[in-house]
């Protein structure tokens, strides 16, 4: 990925040395100062840009790797007769030294870039080549850039060593006096005090030369939502409170359209709200997977994606994992997933979920094919590849559907659970509309401190808007049913159901593993897990479902070997 406007030609060298030079050979081999000579790179505030660009340049690398890690290792992916050993080995929990999906060295890599950038990015500032403003807003990004890696190898590999430097001497990693291991509880503590005393913890602002296009793309799309990540650590430490006010701090944020657009990341469920944010038809859906990136829907949906082009690389790895045609078609989507979806109820009484079938996965040449990935590759009526050669395509990391779950998780652990429920399923106006209140003024609205103060009135004498009056919930938007009301007083059962309307919803977009061993550490309950992931393998056939469902009933056998 390189910019494609002028002032940052002259910086194009350090974008490749840092989207692609570093050897993953071995992680204690990455030498940041052999590279380029970063006294001549770092030199003005194109150069620093150029280098958090080359950064996420890096990222994409880890695409693959990420997906096959947070989804085959849970419920809702299996592999398919095409799937090599390494792929079987991270389906069934029985990892083999050397497989290459289960190696932090590819993450390790981009660390150690990043410690570099924020070391040089640190010099331009004293020495006055970046304005306050520029270095806050610039290392704070990769350095929260940095905590979403990290968290991901304790999310898989449990203990890793927390390095912070950019090191002279690579082989210092191996020191444990220096850089000792951190257990997952650790590291998010360790993460969260970090990210709380971040300078900047907003996204780049529209004045800011980092939004610009690259390659023809929005880049204010590309770069991590620091307090989506900190919400999200907050949530793993049982930080509820904190958790549901981060998030809702950002569904009240404007979207990347900015605030002249009167758009709100809460918007996306809201009746009449934008040409197809009322996505009741499997085409409106559909929409959020495919359209451009340069579309307010687009923009309002996604609060993190990035994108794969044939004109720059690396080569989108999600044809060769996912597409039967030009592609590998290595994994798919489980019985479970699939039994998932046929299990929900329409509003007019259809066992149907628009969300499964011809949006997340086709069947395609009589296989069932996950096309989540592959709308910008594939005719989205044939299923087939528009041009093999072009393989075109999205990373989706994390999108406003995420956010709504994951504050309604919160707010259920918080006591809350009537909020969750509501914007679960149709909305707050439902939820609290209570008729036997004569005083209209007091209907519909949740009347709760923040972050649970939720006013979804809309009345004409007087004349009341609430900003939520409008508020569309994750079933409703989609046509299913709502759930059982009893919920709305059941924390434990509305968190399963939680749990599986992120399976509906987010499907194969990187959460499926940490949601279930978040609920699973929470509960200290392994079977939570273990008994999804055996589930998966019995209906899909695997003989070995048996004994991982007895393997993953020791906690410890949740993490990959850190070698």
């Amino acid at each position: 990925m390189k910019f494609k406007i002028s002032p940052f030609i002259k910086s194009a060298a350090l974008v490749i040395m840092l989207s692609g030079s570093y050897s993953c050979r071995n992680m204690y081999d990455v030498e940041p100062k052999n590279q380029v000579d970063a006294k001549n790179m770092f030199q003005n505030i194109y150069d620093a840009d150029a280098a958090v660009v080359g950064i996420y340049g890096k990222l994409l690398g880890l695409a693959k790797q990420y997906e096959v890690l947070n989804e085959l290792r849970a419920d809702l992916m299996e592999v398919t007769p095409n799937a090599g050993a390494e792929l079987q080995q991270i389906n069934t929990h029985n990892v083999l030294d050397g497989n290459s999906y289960a190696d932090p060295k590819p993450f390790y890599a981009v660390i150690l870039s990043c410690n570099d950038v924020m070391k040089n990015l640190k010099i331009m500032y004293d020495t006055n080549k970046l304005t306050a403003n520029d270095y806050n807003q610039r290392w704070s990004d990769v350095a929260a850039l940095r905590s979403w890696l990290y968290f991901q190898l304790g999310l898989h590999f449990g203990e890793v060593p927390y390095v912070t430097e950019a090191l002279t001497n690579a082989n210092d990693v191996k020191d444990q006096s220096k850089y000792p291991r951190l257990t997952l509880d650790a590291l998010v503590k360790t993460l969260i005090a970090f990210l709380e005393a971040l300078p900047y913890k907003l996204p780049y602002p529209a004045a800011n030369s980092m939004v610009t296009q690259i390659d023809g793309y929005p880049s204010k799309l590309f770069f991590v939502n620091k307090k989506c990540l900190l919400g999200d650590l907050y949530l793993w430490n049982n930080e509820y409170r904190k958790a549901a006010t981060v998030y809702k701090e950002v569904l009240e944020t404007s979207t990347p359209n900015g605030p002249g657009d009167s758009y709100n990341y809460f918007n996306t469920y809201t009746l009449n709200s934008g040409t197809d944010n009322d996505a009741v038809t499997t085409s409106a859906w559909q929409g959020f997977l495919s359209r451009s990136m340069q579309d307010r829907e687009f923009q309002t949906e996604w609060i993190w994606s990035m994108v794969f082009d044939k004109s720059f690389a690396p080569e989108n790895p999600f044809v060769d994992l996912f597409a039967n045609s030009g592609g590998s078609y290595l994994v798919k989507p489980s019985q479970t997933a699939i039994d998932n979806w046929n299990a929900q109820i329409q509003n007019d009484g259809t066992p149907f979920d628009l969300r499964g079938p011809n949006n997340t996965y086709k069947i395609i040449n009589g296989q069932p094919v996950i096309v989540k990935f592959l709308y910008n590759y594939l005719n989205t009526t044939t299923g087939l590849p528009v041009n093999a050669l072009e393989k075109n395509g999205r990373w989706f990391l994390y999108r406003t559907p995420t956010l709504h779950l994951r504050y309604a998780e919160a707010a259920n652990r918080d006591g809350q659970t009537k909020i969750a429920w509501a914007l679960v399923n149709a909305g707050i106006k439902g939820a609290y509309d209570n008729t036997a209140e004569p005083d209209a003024t007091k209907r519909r609205i949740t009347n709760l401190p923040e972050p649970y103060m939720f006013d979804a009135r809309k009345l004409d004498a007087p004349t009341i808007r609430g900003k939520y009056h409008r508020n569309l919930g994750i079933r409703a938007r989609v046509g299913t049913t709502n759930l059982n009301v009893a919920l709305q007083t059941d924390m434990t059962g509305m968190e399963d159901k939680l749990i599986d309307e992120g399976a509906l919803e987010l499907a194969y977009e990187g959460n499926r593993w940490q949601d279930l061993m978040r609920i699973a550490m929470r509960r200290n309950d392994p079977a939570f897990l273990a008994d999804k992931v055996y589930n998966k393998l019995l209906k899909d056939g695997n003989p070995a479902a048996a004994a991982v469902r007895s393997r993953l009933m020791n906690k410890a056998n949740w993490f990959l070997p850190f070698k």
